[in-house]
């Protein structure tokens, strides 16, 4: 690992500027590497790349798992139960923070036996192995429990954003034919506006629900625990049976549910100990929702899986809140996105400085490419190299990181961990030379990768439409030293702060304003964002353009969809382009907002 001095911070009641401050560490840096040795002990858990790349095999990796008799396992077991044995029992498993920051500390223990009343309460109500179980709620404990006790029975976790509004809710609950969702009051009326349109939704239980207030099979999460058992056996599984079901959204369509499976435990385990060099003394923090995937692999089953303290905060971003929770927690290593650290950046270098951060060893980012210039900015005022890495939904861990132990190239993605073979290709699946642009993909064969799409068999094979290949959808190249390059989306889907949106879905939300005809969606390159969502819109027939007429729309479509789905910009037009079966040519929106060449135009209808 790479040992890097920290720059001295002013604490509170200092008078020295940030530039003063900057220049006082960079001359202590030079002092002597023997107190930066000793101020920071600790070596990767990988610490050779090229000798576990060529010697590694997922087969080894399967002495740090627990399994039951007959080769069974259970994903919850390993990441909670089984730290009643090992001397975890008392340890803090989670940090809670709510709005008001006041901290709920659980430990493994209260984890285990919490989920075990849940697990019971949900068996109660009918719940058996395969049957979908929703989890629609903001980051409090009950989230964590919950999630856990769904796996621990053999049902399907179906995570949810919370702030998902209710079309988004209504897509993914009917594709999925979820029989029960667990939500808060503050939430709830997102599903009672679409719960008519359920036919498969047979409950619903509410955390901090008036008793009152509960309608027809709707229960308070209170009254369906307080009676049961803290014991519960875990259901033994076999490693290719469902533990949790995801939507992401694509090009077209509705958003797919991509299926993972309790073998995916391995990859979330051994990537948890690589990537983000998680150990026994360790207070982590992943600002991702367990509503998406990173949320849920690394804010859930990966790093309880190696027994680490995990931070959860419920309240909105603040660079002041963010650095003060870091403090107090004395958080160690932090997993979060590069439009969170975009935002931090922006918020200024003073409000850095204000705090310590000496707790902190180690800082993630996924979600979206990260800027060259923000590695050079963290390196600056946190002391410490910002560590990117790439995988997504589908692939349920990561695949490709900068790991502690190689150097970082700012922008790259980094190199594929051991067991993980990624390529760039051409269009027949044959590798390209270094520095050659190309379709990223992996070879099949990780222990995480998705096991099928819900319902949908079709798309599950365009995954591997280039034969022998998982094909990601994304474009990169590779350099001589075998670090990865991204530069973007081979299709158009939108990523925007880190959350993949499908312009369909937008589009869709759009039309159905009242004042709307027709709508086409872009994501356009934004410098926080990494894109925002761009829309090009036709009124109907008499209606009048006002910016209050703007504002509404965006509102609406950000009550039907969710706070990060719904267009930055709007642009009003005449007329879409459209081909002569009527697609809206997102294509040619792009080009024209971007002015680049438009290429060919033989489909268009008034061509």
């Amino acid at each position: 690992m790479k040992l890097v001095d920290k720059p001295v911070k002013a604490k509170k009641g200092d008078t020295a500027s940030p530039k003063a401050v900057e220049e006082d560490a960079s001359n202590k840096v030079s002092q002597g590497r023997a107190e930066l040795i000793k101020k920071f002990p600790v070596r990767a858990n990988l610490e050779n790349y090229e000798q576990e790349y060529a010697t590694f095999n997922w087969d080894d990796a399967k002495k740090e798992i627990s399994y039951f008799a007959g080769g069974k396992m259970n994903a919850a077991y390993n990441a909670v139960d089984r730290h009643l044995h090992d001397g975890r029992r008392n340890k803090v498993a989670l940090y809670s923070v709510d709005v008001n920051n006041k901290i709920e500390k659980l430990t493994f223990q209260d984890i285990a036996e919490q989920s075990n009343k849940m697990g019971n309460a949900l068996k109660k109500l009918g719940a058996h192995r395969g049957d979908r179980v929703f989890v629609f709620l903001p980051r409090v404990p009950e989230l964590y429990t919950t999630t856990v006790a769904i796996a621990k029975i053999g049902a399907i976790a179906g995570p949810l954003f919370s702030a998902f509004g209710p079309d988004a809710l209504r897509d993914r609950l009917i594709d999925s034919e979820a029989k029960i969702i667990i939500t808060n009051p503050a939430l709830k009326p997102k599903l009672d506006a679409i719960r008519g349109q359920l036919p498969d939704l047979e409950y619903v239980i509410v955390v901090g629900g008036d008793k009152e207030k509960m309608g027809e099979r709707e229960f308070t999460y209170e009254e369906l625990v307080s009676g049961e058992s803290d014991k519960l056996e875990c259901a033994r599984m076999d490693p290719e049976d469902p533990l949790y079901l995801l939507y992401t959204s694509g090009t077209t369509g509705k958003p797919k549910g991509v299926v993972h499976v309790h073998h995916d435990i391995i990859g979330h385990h051994m990537t948890s100990k690589w990537v983000l060099d998680l150990r026994d003394d360790d207070t982590y923090w992943c600002t991702a929702d367990p509503g998406w995937v990173t949320g849920t692999v690394y804010g859930i089953f990966g790093p309880w899986s190696l027994g680490a303290s995990v931070v959860s905060y419920e309240g909105r971003f603040d660079a002041d809140s963010w650095y003060s929770l870091i403090d107090r927690l004395k958080v160690t290593v932090w997993y979060t996105a590069p439009t969170a650290l975009r935002m931090l950046m922006k918020a200024g270098d003073d409000v850095v400085y204000k705090h310590s951060l000496d707790s902190v060893r180690h800082i993630l980012s996924v979600g979206e490419p990260l800027n060259p210039e923000v590695v050079r900015w963290g390196q600056k005022v946190y002391g410490l190299p910002i560590h990117d890495n790439w995988w997504q939904t589908e692939t349920g861990m990561q695949l490709i990181a900068n790991l502690p132990c190689n150097a970082i190239k700012p922008g790259s993605m980094g190199k594929p961990l051991p067991g993980v073979y990624a390529a760039v290709v051409d269009e027949d699946g044959e590798e390209v030379e270094p520095g050659k642009l190309g379709k990223l993909v992996v070879r099949p064969g990780w222990p995480a990768m998705l096991r099928e799409v819900w319902r949908n068999e079709e798309k599950f094979n365009e995954y591997f439409k280039i034969s022998g290949w998982y094909f990601s959808g994304d474009n990169a190249w590779k350099d001589e030293d075998g670090y990865f390059w991204f530069v973007g989306r081979a299709d158009d889907v939108i990523n925007t702060a880190g959350h993949r949106v499908g312009p369909f879905e937008v589009e869709s939300a759009l039309i159905e304003h009242p004042s709307v005809t027709e709508a086409g969606v872009i994501g356009k390159p934004d410098k926080e964002r990494g894109e925002i969502i761009k829309a090009f819109i036709v009124l109907g027939n008499g209606v009048v353009q006002t910016d209050e007429l703007l504002e509404d729309i965006k509102e609406f479509t950000k009550r039907q969809l969710a706070a990060h789905a719904y267009p930055r910009e709007i642009e009003v037009k005449e007329s879409l382009p459209k081909t002569r079966s009527g697609k809206i040519m997102r294509r040619l929106l792009k080009a024209w907002e971007l002015g680049l060449p438009t290429g060919d135009t033989s489909s268009l209808e008034d061509d």
